[in-house]
C-alpha cells in the first residue's frame, strides 16, 4: 500500500504532500511523490521540508522524477489501480469561467482514479 501525490512549486501541491504524510501515518505506509518534468528544482526547498517532515514522522518517502513526456495526472491515475493505493491531490479555487474553459488535472484524477482520492487545499482567507 502507498499514498501517491504529485508535487511541484504550488501551495496546493505542498498541502497535498503534507496531507499524504498524515494519511501515511494513519495507514502505516509510505508516500510516493511524483515530480513533474521540467520542474528544474524550483520546489527544492519545499521538497526538502516535506522530506524532513516525513523522516521525522518515520514515513518512508519516495520521490519519482517524471520524464519530459509524462503527465502527473496520468501517473496518479495509473498508480491508483495498484493494490491498496490511495491518492492525495491538491485543489484550488477557480472561477466558474475558469472551470468551464480550462481542464483540471485534479478533476480528471477524481473522476478516473481507481481508488479513494483525498482532496485537500491550502489554508486561504475569506472571499472578498
Amino acid at each position: 500500500m502507498s499514498i501517491y501525490t504529485g508535487f511541484d512549486n504550488t501551495p496546493e501541491a505542498q498541502a497535498a504532500a503534507h496531507a499524504a504524510i498524515d494519511e501515511a501515518l494513519l495507514r502505516g505506509t509510505g508516500v510516493v511523490l511524483f515530480t513533474p518534468p521540467g520542474d528544474g528544482g524550483a520546489a527544492a526547498a519545499e521538497l526538502t521540508a516535506v522530506a524532513t517532515r516525513a523522516a521525522t514522522a518515520g514515513v518512508r518517502l519516495e520521490v519519482r522524477d517524471l520524464p519530459a513526456d509524462a503527465d502527473v495526472g496520468d501517473e496518479l491515475i495509473d498508480a491508483s489501480y495498484e493494490a491498496d493505493a490511495h491518492v492525495v491531490i491538491g485543489v484550488r479555487r477557480r472561477s466558474p469561467v475558469g472551470k468551464l474553459l480550462l481542464g483540471s488535472t485534479s478533476q480528471r484524477v477524481l473522476l478516473e482514479a481507481g481508488c479513494p482520492v483525498h482532496a485537500v487545499k491550502p489554508r486561504v482567507g475569506k472571499r472578498v
